[in-house]
């Protein structure tokens, strides 16, 4: 059995970073679920998956590396590792996460992709991996920090007029995603790990103490 460590945490908590680094130090894999989201929403905006009203999930082929060091995203045979993070993607994405059904559909491809990896361990992070996708993981950390110190991280090196746009994403996808899963209080049984007063290191140590702990 592959071992999980689920990690949840809202815009700019610096879990993707963390986790990733958790994922090399462990020797495990790693797995963005987000990024599942957002080449849904991309192929929904391209037209390669019908939306009528709801996204046609047996057209969606998704696939994602799980290797740390080589992430790559494709839908069909098309390279979205960068098309996915576009801005007008990211505009729509909750739109999408909002669907019950997708979120049904992600929760069974979040569960295959991890049994199906042939690895020891995934690191797998996103919105509601400690409560729905993975309840039973030994390891579960809700990674989380204030707005205040979020949005800084996620601003540091754009300009101002990017730093704004950046803001109200992450104000409005707080809100939105508020509305399916609580990202900020973390459920019985799983470890919260705040890293407001953390730098990059510090983080990804506070979580390999919880995982050390077992």
């Amino acid at each position: 059995m592959v071992d999980i460590v689920a990690i949840d945490g809202p815009a700019g908590s610096g879990k993707s970073s963390v986790s990733k680094q958790v994922a090399r130090d462990l020797g495990y894999g790693y797995l963005d679920t987000g990024a599942a989201y957002r080449a849904l929403a991309w192929a929904v905006a391209e037209g390669v998956v019908a939306n009528n009203p709801t996204p046609n999930l047996h057209e969606f082929d998704y696939s994602i590396s799980l290797d740390p060091d080589k992430f790559w995203v494709k839908v069909g045979d098309f390279d979205v590792t960068a098309a996915i993070r576009e801005s007008r993607i990211a505009e729509n994405v909750s739109k999408v996460a909002q669907v019950q059904e997708v979120r049904e559909f992600m929760k069974q491809l979040t569960r295959d992709l991890v049994a199906g990896s042939g690895l020891p361990g995934v690191v797998v992070e996103g919105r509601d991996i400690t409560t729905v996708v993975a309840p039973d993981a030994k390891n579960r950390i809700l990674l989380t920090a204030s707005e205040e110190v979020r949005l800084k991280r996620r601003s540091a090196e754009l300009t101002p007029a990017q730093a704004a746009e950046v803001s109200k994403q992450v104000s409005d996808r707080d809100k939105s995603d508020a509305k399916v899963v609580d990202f900020m209080t973390p459920a019985p049984g799983v470890v919260l790990v705040d890293t407001s007063d953390l730098n990059f290191e510090q983080s990804v140590a506070a979580v390999r103490s919880v995982v050390e702990r077992g």
